[in-house]
């Protein structure tokens, strides 16, 4: 940061905020098109000294970095028919900013008008051009020849089904394993089932090489019920073998859980504190595993196919040329096989997921 803006940020009177997560946003007008505001925004960023970690046509978002080199605020500005609004958003744990969210927008403000200033009509008419350029991607050059496709794996989907299945029903005795001996606690342990289902699930997608989103997405559901209705088969089971009680059913079993209800210190919330908890389970663990399952099926999309072959094909897109036209430039290039070609368009797919 230079000093005359290090100097300007020193002035900046701070308006608080306090929340659960405390923010500040401001609007501002502006007679840049949405060609070049985006790339005027990141070169704001960077006189800023603040990193930047997502753009799209319409937006720009980055983070600042603070003593410790700890990330402090993400900053977040986005475009609209002529109107931009900055909005900062603390990253820490605290409920009071202090200030900092509203100095860091007042100071994005100040930051972009003088960059603003640097330009004039030929220098944005340039800036345009060169934009245009790259979102176009014209300073491609077409390889003569492609990386080949490796010797190709039929997807199996029976492999996830199967590894799933037996990954749940351990999971399960787990947990009823450590329920049973008191040890079990809640939030903890359902992150830990989420991340250990998406380390299996990233195995079996690899020896499967079976990317199919929808399906692998149902079969994390059904592992996730498998584990927790096991879970409660299999405590039932702990309770007969280690105590001397007369036999009784699992509905039985499942009817006096209901009367005991949850018990939290010395606090009996009842059989509704009970369905809450295990409501909890099933929220907290599908969505820390969607997310384990979505970023490995993303990892693995990109790494089986050659960076190279994914640009190929993407540059004839931007070309605007149909699917049918791509598939027929990637067969000159020695892939023609319908599979190699859907895996070189689902790391396309993947490529923007992981942006």
């Amino acid at each position: 940061m230079t000093d005359e803006l290090k100097k300007y940020e020193s002035t900046i009177k701070k308006k608080h905020s306090f929340n659960w997560t405390p923010k500040f946003e401001e609007e501002i007008r502006t007679d840049l098109n949405k060609t070049v505001i985006i790339p005027i925004v990141i070169q704001t960023y960077e006189k800023l000294g603040w990193n930047l970690v997502y753009q799209d046509e319409k937006s720009a978002e980055a983070k600042r970095k603070g003593d410790w080199n700890r990330w402090t605020e993400k900053i977040t500005v986005s475009f609209d028919y002529g109107k931009l609004s900055i909005k900062s958003v603390s990253l820490g744990n605290e409920m009071w900013d202090n200030g900092r969210n509203s100095k860091r927008v007042k100071l994005f403000i100040h930051a972009f008008k003088k960059t603003e200033q640097e330009f004039d009509r030929e220098t944005l008419a340039e800036l345009e051009k060169e934009v245009e350029k790259k979102n176009n991607w014209d300073d491609y050059e077409i390889p003569e020849n492609l990386p080949q496709p490796k010797i190709r794996k039929e997807p199996q989907i029976w492999i996830p089904i199967v590894g799933g299945l037996i990954t749940s029903l351990l999971l399960g005795f787990i947990v009823a394993f450590l329920s049973v001996k008191g040890i079990y606690i809640i939030g903890l342990f359902e992150v830990g089932v989420a991340i250990v289902m998406g380390f299996v699930l990233k195995q079996l997608i690899k020896v499967s090489n079976y990317t199919f989103y929808d399906h692998l997405h149902y079969l994390l559901i059904g592992m996730i019920l498998i584990t927790y209705i096991s879970n409660q088969y299999f405590q039932y089971q702990i309770i007969l073998s280690e105590n001397n009680f007369q036999p009784f059913s699992f509905w039985e079993f499942m009817q006096a859980r209901f009367e005991a209800g949850l018990t939290l210190k010395n606090l009996n919330t009842g059989w509704i504190g009970l369905l809450i908890s295990w409501i909890l389970q099933l929220v907290i663990t599908y969505f820390v595993g969607i997310l384990r399952l979505s970023s490995s099926l993303i990892s693995y999309s990109l790494e089986r196919i050659p960076m190279e072959v994914v640009d190929f094909a993407y540059y004839h897109f931007v070309k605007e040329k149909t699917e049918d036209q791509v598939r027929a430039e990637l067969s000159k290039m020695g892939w023609t096989e319908k599979q190699d070609q859907e895996e070189v368009f689902e790391s396309i797919g993947a490529m923007q997921g992981a942006t």
